[in-house]
C-alpha cells in the first residue's frame, strides 16, 4: 500500500507539472493611457478599447474616456470617446459597447465613435464590470451596492443580491460567471451561486474563459490566476512588488494573448499564454 501511495503521489506530481502554464510578455505601451481600468477586444474591427478613469476611481468628474489601441500595441487614439466619468468594465454586443460608469451604463456606437445614450441604474452605487448574453441582456456589477443588475432594453432590475463586493462578470456558454470577494462563482438559473474557486488574493477583478471549464482571473493588486476545472488555481503572474496592477483583462483565444491594463502605471501590457 505504501508503494502504491508513493506511485500515486508521483503520478499526481507529474500531472500537475504537465498542467503548468506561463505568460510571456510580448509588448507594453508607453504610459499614455489615463488610469486604464479595463481592456476589451473588438474581434470584428481588430482593435482594443481601453477605459480611462483619468482621476479618482469613483468621482463623477466628466474626465473619463475610452481609448483605442491596436493589437500590435500602438495607440490609435488615447481618448477616442470622451464625456465619461470613471469608466470601468466594457462589453460589446453587435455594434454597441456598454460601459459601466459609476451609476449609469453608457452605450457607445462603435461605428460612429460616440455615446448613443446613458442608462441610469436606479439605486446603483459603484458599477464596475459589464457583460452581455446572447440575447443582448446586459449584466453589470455594483461593487458597493453588493448586487448584480440585469439590463433589458433600458430597464434594470437586481439579478443577484446580498453579495460581498462583486466585480468581474462574464457571460459564457449560457452561464453567468461572477467574482465576489475572493471567490469565483457560476450563477445558476435559480440565481443561486455555485463556488468554482476561492482564496484569490489582491481584489478579484476580471474573468476570461479559456475553455468550458478553465478560466483566467485577474486581481487588481497585480495577480493573474489560471483556474482549473477542480477549482485549483495556478498563479501565472504576480507584479505586486513592482506595484503594477492587473485590472480587468481581456483574452484573445485565437492568439492566446492576454491584454492587461495596469491602472496607476497608465500602460497596457500583452502576454502570450503558454
Amino acid at each position: 500500500m505504501k508503494c502504491r501511495f508513493t506511485l500515486l503521489g508521483l503520478l499526481v506530481s507529474f500531472t500537475t507539472l504537465a498542467q503548468q502554464h506561463s505568460l510571456v510578455k510580448i509588448w507594453s505601451t508607453d504610459s499614455v493611457f489615463k488610469v486604464p481600468e479595463s481592456v476589451c477586444i473588438d474581434e470584428k474591427r481588430k482593435v482594443l478599447y481601453v477605459s480611462n478613469i483619468d482621476g479618482q476611481p469613483w468621482e463623477k468628474d466628466g474626465k473619463g474616456s475610452i481609448g483605442k489601441l491596436g493589437l500590435d500595441g500602438k495607440p490609435i487614439a488615447v481618448e477616442w470617446v470622451k464625456g465619461l466619468s470613471a469608466p470601468k468594465g466594457m462589453a460589446i454586443y453587435k455594434n454597441l459597447m456598454y460601459v459601466a460608469d459609476i451609476t449609469e451604463v453608457s452605450v457607445i456606437d462603435l461605428d460612429k465613435g460616440e455615446i448613443k445614450k446613458r442608462i441610469a441604474i436606479p439605486n446603483a452605487e459603484a458599477l464596475n464590470d459589464v457583460t452581455v448574453d446572447d440575447r443582448g441582456n446586459v449584466y453589470v456589477s455594483d461593487s458597493k451596492g453588493k448586487r448584480v443588475y440585469v439590463l433589458k432594453g433600458d430597464y434594470a432590475t437586481p439579478h443577484v443580491e446580498e453579495l460581498k463586493g462583486p466585480n468581474g462578470v462574464k457571460w459564457f456558454k449560457d452561464n453567468l460567471y461572477l467574482l465576489d470577494n475572493s471567490s469565483f462563482y457560476r450563477v445558476e438559473y435559480d440565481r443561486k451561486l455555485t463556488k468554482l474557486a476561492d482564496g484569490m488574493e489582491g481584489g478579484v477583478d476580471g474573468i476570461e474563459p479559456i475553455s468550458e471549464k478553465e478560466f483566467l482571473v485577474s486581481c487588481w493588486a497585480g495577480v493573474i490566476y489560471y483556474i482549473y476545472p477542480d477549482g485549483t488555481k495556478e498563479k501565472l503572474l504576480d507584479t505586486r512588488n513592482a506595484k503594477f496592477n492587473t485590472a480587468d483583462i481581456t483574452f484573445d483565444p485565437i492568439s492566446r494573448i492576454i491584454y492587461v491594463p495596469t491602472f496607476w502605471k497608465n500602460t497596457v501590457v500583452a502576454y502570450e499564454l503558454k
